[in-house]
């Protein structure tokens, strides 16, 4: 077996259940925004009475915090997650919830003084306002506008289209149509290094709605080209865009 061969094994039987990128060490490299999401979410976690984190993921990023609310809830959608969340966060008093991340959240009208989420893949204003209390906060970290574009439109050519999604000013101008109040919003554009096809692999199986259909098969020649660029000449460089966004209701 070539390496090439090798290494696309490699990233083709990796475990992608969960938002754990342990896995990644050593084959690719992220800069992380300059607010301490994790930090943040923690902070408010802590003054909170009853809280919301929404598409939860594996629960890793929530199960960092020091201490919850009296009553706390994460929401998740896909199976293997759901299991990873309920054994992270049960044992921290953490409710998880199942929900296809369509409306209406399962929840009753002002049920929350906290939201939070970290890299929603999708997002609905009027249900995130109808769950928070009067007075309460969204807190999230929001992937922005373009995120990895290099490496996406290396795999699927140009998107010209898709380059304006999930703009910052877009999604706080939908924050407020929905009766929201924009508190804080803070964006940040991330190096990323990566340093073998492995990697790629990993990421596109995992990160699904980057290159929709993504299959090794598929997309064969092109992994094969990016094998062959990162061996000629080095780590393939893209950048991630992140915003930190938190809006109130009156």
């Amino acid at each position: 077996m070539d390496d090439f061969e090798h290494l696309i094994e490699e990233g083709a039987s990796a475990d992608v259940s969960g938002w754990d990128f342990s896995c990644l060490e050593g084959r690719a490299t992220e800069e992380r925004p300059p607010w301490g999401y994790a930090r943040l979410l923690g902070e408010r976690l802590a003054t909170a009475t009853a809280s919301l984190d929404i598409q939860t993921g594996g629960g890793e990023v929530l199960s960092e915090a020091p201490a919850f609310p009296p009553t706390a809830v994460a929401t998740e959608s896909w199976p293997p997650n759901l299991a990873r969340a309920t054994k992270l966060l049960h044992p921290r008093g953490v409710v998880v919830v199942v929900d296809p991340d369509e409306p209406p959240l399962p929840f009753a009208d002002e049920a929350f003084d906290l939201v939070t989420s970290r890299h929603p893949a999708t997002i609905w204003w009027e249900e995130i306002a109808r769950v928070l209390r009067h007075g309460g906060s969204y807190v999230a970290q929001h992937v922005g506008p373009s995120s990895v574009f290099e490496l996406i439109e290396f795999m699927m050519g140009p998107q010209p289209q898709a380059r304006r999604a999930r703009h910052p000013d877009d999604e706080a101008a939908d924050a407020v149509a929905a009766g929201l109040e924009i508190v804080d919003l803070r964006t940040a554009r991330l190096r990323i290094e990566i340093h073998d096809v492995a990697a790629v692999v990993y990421l596109l199986r995992k990160v699904i709605w980057w290159v929709p259909g993504f299959t090794v098969d598929g997309y064969r020649d092109r992994l094969r080209a990016l094998h062959e660029r990162i061996r000629t000449d080095g780590p393939f460089i893209a950048h991630s865009t992140r915003h930190l966004i938190e809006a109130r209701r009156p």
